[in-house]
Parts: structure tokens; sequence; C-alpha cells
């Protein structure tokens, strides 16, 4: 039996305690004398109990919210994936890889200036909102050399971070979490860049910042 039926069952319940002992008081004038203290048990489990459950179904509500945002973000992932560009992103991402082999550049700080960055570098902090496809911080700031982004994602929907240079590639990505904690990291040299959520969507929806290296 599910949390919103015993809600109901309880809130039903409640109700009718409520009505058979008004109409019981209208007619027995005594009532409920002694029989006070268990008619006070009786409304308290019953109010216990709707409340209980009624908080349990908003929970389960919020979770089956998550999963199909979650599910609908990977479906469209994957029909994005699919479709008859599918042979050229793949040629371009191989060419992308073959260019950052040959500058010497890794996979999670990118290829080119970006892999001879001086300077002390640092750590900047990053979070998710709870509630909304959005960050708490629409921008960063950092010195030059090595940039990490600590992120962290609070939420059950699934969120991760990716900085993407001025000529719109992307340099690194985090690894996609829900409820937990990841970072990215990149050798920038002073300049402008963003940062953004890949899961198809997010960013349209506004889940992106930028960020100053000086």
């Amino acid at each position: 039996m599910t949390n919103e039926t015993l809600f109901f069952i309880f809130g039903i319940a409640l109700a009718v305690s409520a009505v058979v002992t008004s109409l019981i008081g209208l007619r027995v004038k005594s009532f409920p004398g002694r029989f006070m203290p268990l008619v006070v048990l009786w409304f308290a489990v019953l109010i216990g109990c709707a409340t209980t459950f009624a908080v349990l179904h908003g929970k389960d509500e919020e979770k089956e919210h998550g999963a199909e945002l979650s599910k609908a973000g990977k479906e469209i992932e994957k029909a994005e994936s699919s479709g008859p560009f599918e042979a050229a992103a793949k040629e371009e991402a191989e060419a992308e890889a073959g260019e950052a082999g040959e500058s010497g550049g890794s996979a999670e700080g990118g290829a080119g200036p970006e892999a001879t960055a001086k300077g002390p570098g640092g750590t900047v902090q990053l979070a998710a909102n709870p509630t909304q496809i959005a960050y708490e911080q629409s921008s960063l700031t950092s010195k030059p050399g090595k940039v990490t982004i600590d992120f962290t994602n609070p939420s059950s929907l699934e969120h991760d971070v990716a900085i993407e240079g001025s000529d719109g590639k992307q340099i690194a990505v985090s690894s996609i979490i829900a409820k937990g904690k990841t970072s990215v990291s990149a050798n920038l040299p002073a300049g402008t860049y963003h940062y953004y959520c890949t899961i198809p969507g997010h960013r349209e929806a506004g889940m992106e910042g930028t960020l100053v290296v000086k």
C-alpha cells in the first residue's frame, strides 16, 4: 500500500471521526465524559498518521519528479546523438582528440594555449541550485594557471560542469553527479571563459556562468 493511499485513508478516517463525534456530542450531553482520554488519543493517532503519510507522499512525489526529469534528459541526449549528424559529430570529436594529442594536452585540461598557461591558478567553489536547473553562482574568478572548479550538486537531478573557451570549444568537463561532489581542472591563461552543464536542455534553461581568469 502506497504512502498516498495511506494518507487518504487516515485523512478520511479523521474527517469521519470528527463528524461522528460531533453528532454524538449533540445527542448525548454527557459525551465524551469519561471517554475523553480515549477520544483525544484516537484523534491524536489519526492526525499523527495523516501528517506522517502526507510528508512521505510529498517526498515520493519529489523523487518521482526528479527521476522523470533525469529520464527526459537522457532521452533527449539519446535522440540528439542518434540523428543524421552522428557521423559528422564523431569525426569532429576524433579530429579534436587528434589535435589535443599533437599539442600535448590532457583530456581534462584541454590542449593548445591552455596546456602552457603560467601562474598560481586557484580553486573556486560552484554549487547547483537544489530545486531549479541553475548554478548558485553566475560568475567565478581565478588566477591564471591550473584552475579547479569544485562542484557540489545537492539535487537528485543529474548535473555536471564543463569549461568552454572563448572560441566556443569545450576545454574540460567533470563527471555527471546527483547529490554529490566532483571537480574539473584546466590550465588556463588570462581570459574570459564560460562554464555550463552539458546535460541536454540545462544550459538552454540558464545553467551557465562566466569564469574570469586574470
